[in-house]
């Protein structure tokens, strides 16, 4: 699909805790990019926290919360304009919940059998020697029809994904060809995915994929003092100033050139090609590029110190949700209780 001329765009973003830079290059950003070229377009961008995706694995309330509200500050400090996007929290909707009730009874149990994450735990146990389904709620297991009724509650056209989550989309076409297979006519939409492109994959201070799990990431809105710290910290080897470098063999140039602008880029590029371009200065460098090009601080503090504003945004944004589900939802229940 070359544009989203008068399409209903959806993307959906589970809530994990704490943003770092690798979430900002690698999904924050594409994210935004494509949601404004849908809106340009003239097309409708609905955009939504995953929160009931996310109680699968996170059971603290208060890191739920936390990690909401500082997800919803993130993309508002980023650009998004919650007056022109759909922007709310995916358990402001009852529609759609309703409507994953009516989805499970006309999908088959060994369908969810297929579904990545179910079959990846699965695979993580029988190789731990436990049992196949240990520590596998049926939130985890279902998942895939509610994500359905995430993207078909709203008569969505386009999912922009990864290559990675393409199935979902595949999952909610089936689950829908079930259902107007059944009535024998349309009574929902069949959604097409957008591949998005490749984003950068951001490496950690170790060289590592940045994870907080490996503790080495570099944080999206930290203090000043703790975006130093984490450059400072990135791994570096013994190498002579002076000795020409292959940039893409340095760590530093890597995350530098997911982030910095192409003619910084360029600048540690040939500075390391010809040798004589020392660490210290491109951490230096890489420090005045994050201050550059990153989402304001300040912006972010303001939308945390002012929640309940946002709070404000996301139940409005919510209410247009429900506006845009209600006629799905009752089409689907005039159909399946013979109301039409």
């Amino acid at each position: 699909m070359s544009d989203f001329k008068n399409k209903i765009v959806l993307t959906g973003i589970k809530p994990t805790g704490r943003l770092h830079l690798g979430n900002y290059v690698g999904a924050m950003v594409p994210t935004l990019e494509l949601g404004g070229k849908a809106l340009d377009d003239g097309g409708t961008l609905v955009m939504f926290i995953a929160d009931y995706h996310a109680i699968n694995a996170m059971k603290d309330p208060v890191a739920l919360k936390e990690a909401i509200k500082n997800l919803a500050c993130a993309y508002l400090a980023s650009g998004l304009d919650a007056n022109r996007a759909i922007f709310y929290r995916q358990s402001d909707v009852p529609e759609i919940t309703e409507l994953t009730t009516i989805l499970m009874a006309y999908t088959p149990k060994g369908f969810m059998n297929k579904a990545h994450a179910y079959k990846a735990q699965v695979d993580k146990n029988v190789a731990k020697g436990e049992p196949a389904d240990a520590g596998i709620n049926m939130g985890l297991y279902t998942y895939p029809v509610l994500m359905a009724a995430d993207i078909l509650g709203y008569g969505t056209d386009v999912v922009p994904v990864g290559k990675d989550q393409v199935q979902h989309v595949e999952m909610a076409q089936d689950i829908a060809g079930f259902i107007n297979y059944h009535f024998q006519k349309e009574v929902l939409k069949v959604p097409e995915y957008y591949l998005k492109p490749n984003a950068a994959v951001l490496p950690g201070l170790d060289g590592r994929k940045m994870s907080k799990s490996y503790d080495n990431v570099i944080p999206l809105f930290g203090t000043p003092d703790e975006v130093k710290k984490a450059v400072m910290g990135i791994k570096t080897d013994s190498q002579a100033i002076d000795a020409p470098k292959n940039p893409d063999e340095i760590l530093l140039f890597q995350i530098l050139q997911g982030v910095g602008r192409p003619a910084t880029v360029q600048e540690v590029k040939e500075g390391l090609e010809k040798g004589g371009m020392g660490y210290g200065t491109i951490k230096k460098m890489l420090l005045a590029e994050l201050e550059e090009v990153l989402p304001s601080r300040e912006k972010y503090l303001d939308y945390q110190n002012h929640f309940s504003d946002v709070e404000d945004l996301l139940r409005q944004g919510a209410e247009k949700a429900r506006k845009l589900a209600r006629p799905v939802l009752e089409r689907v229940k005039d159909a399946v209780f013979g109301r039409g």
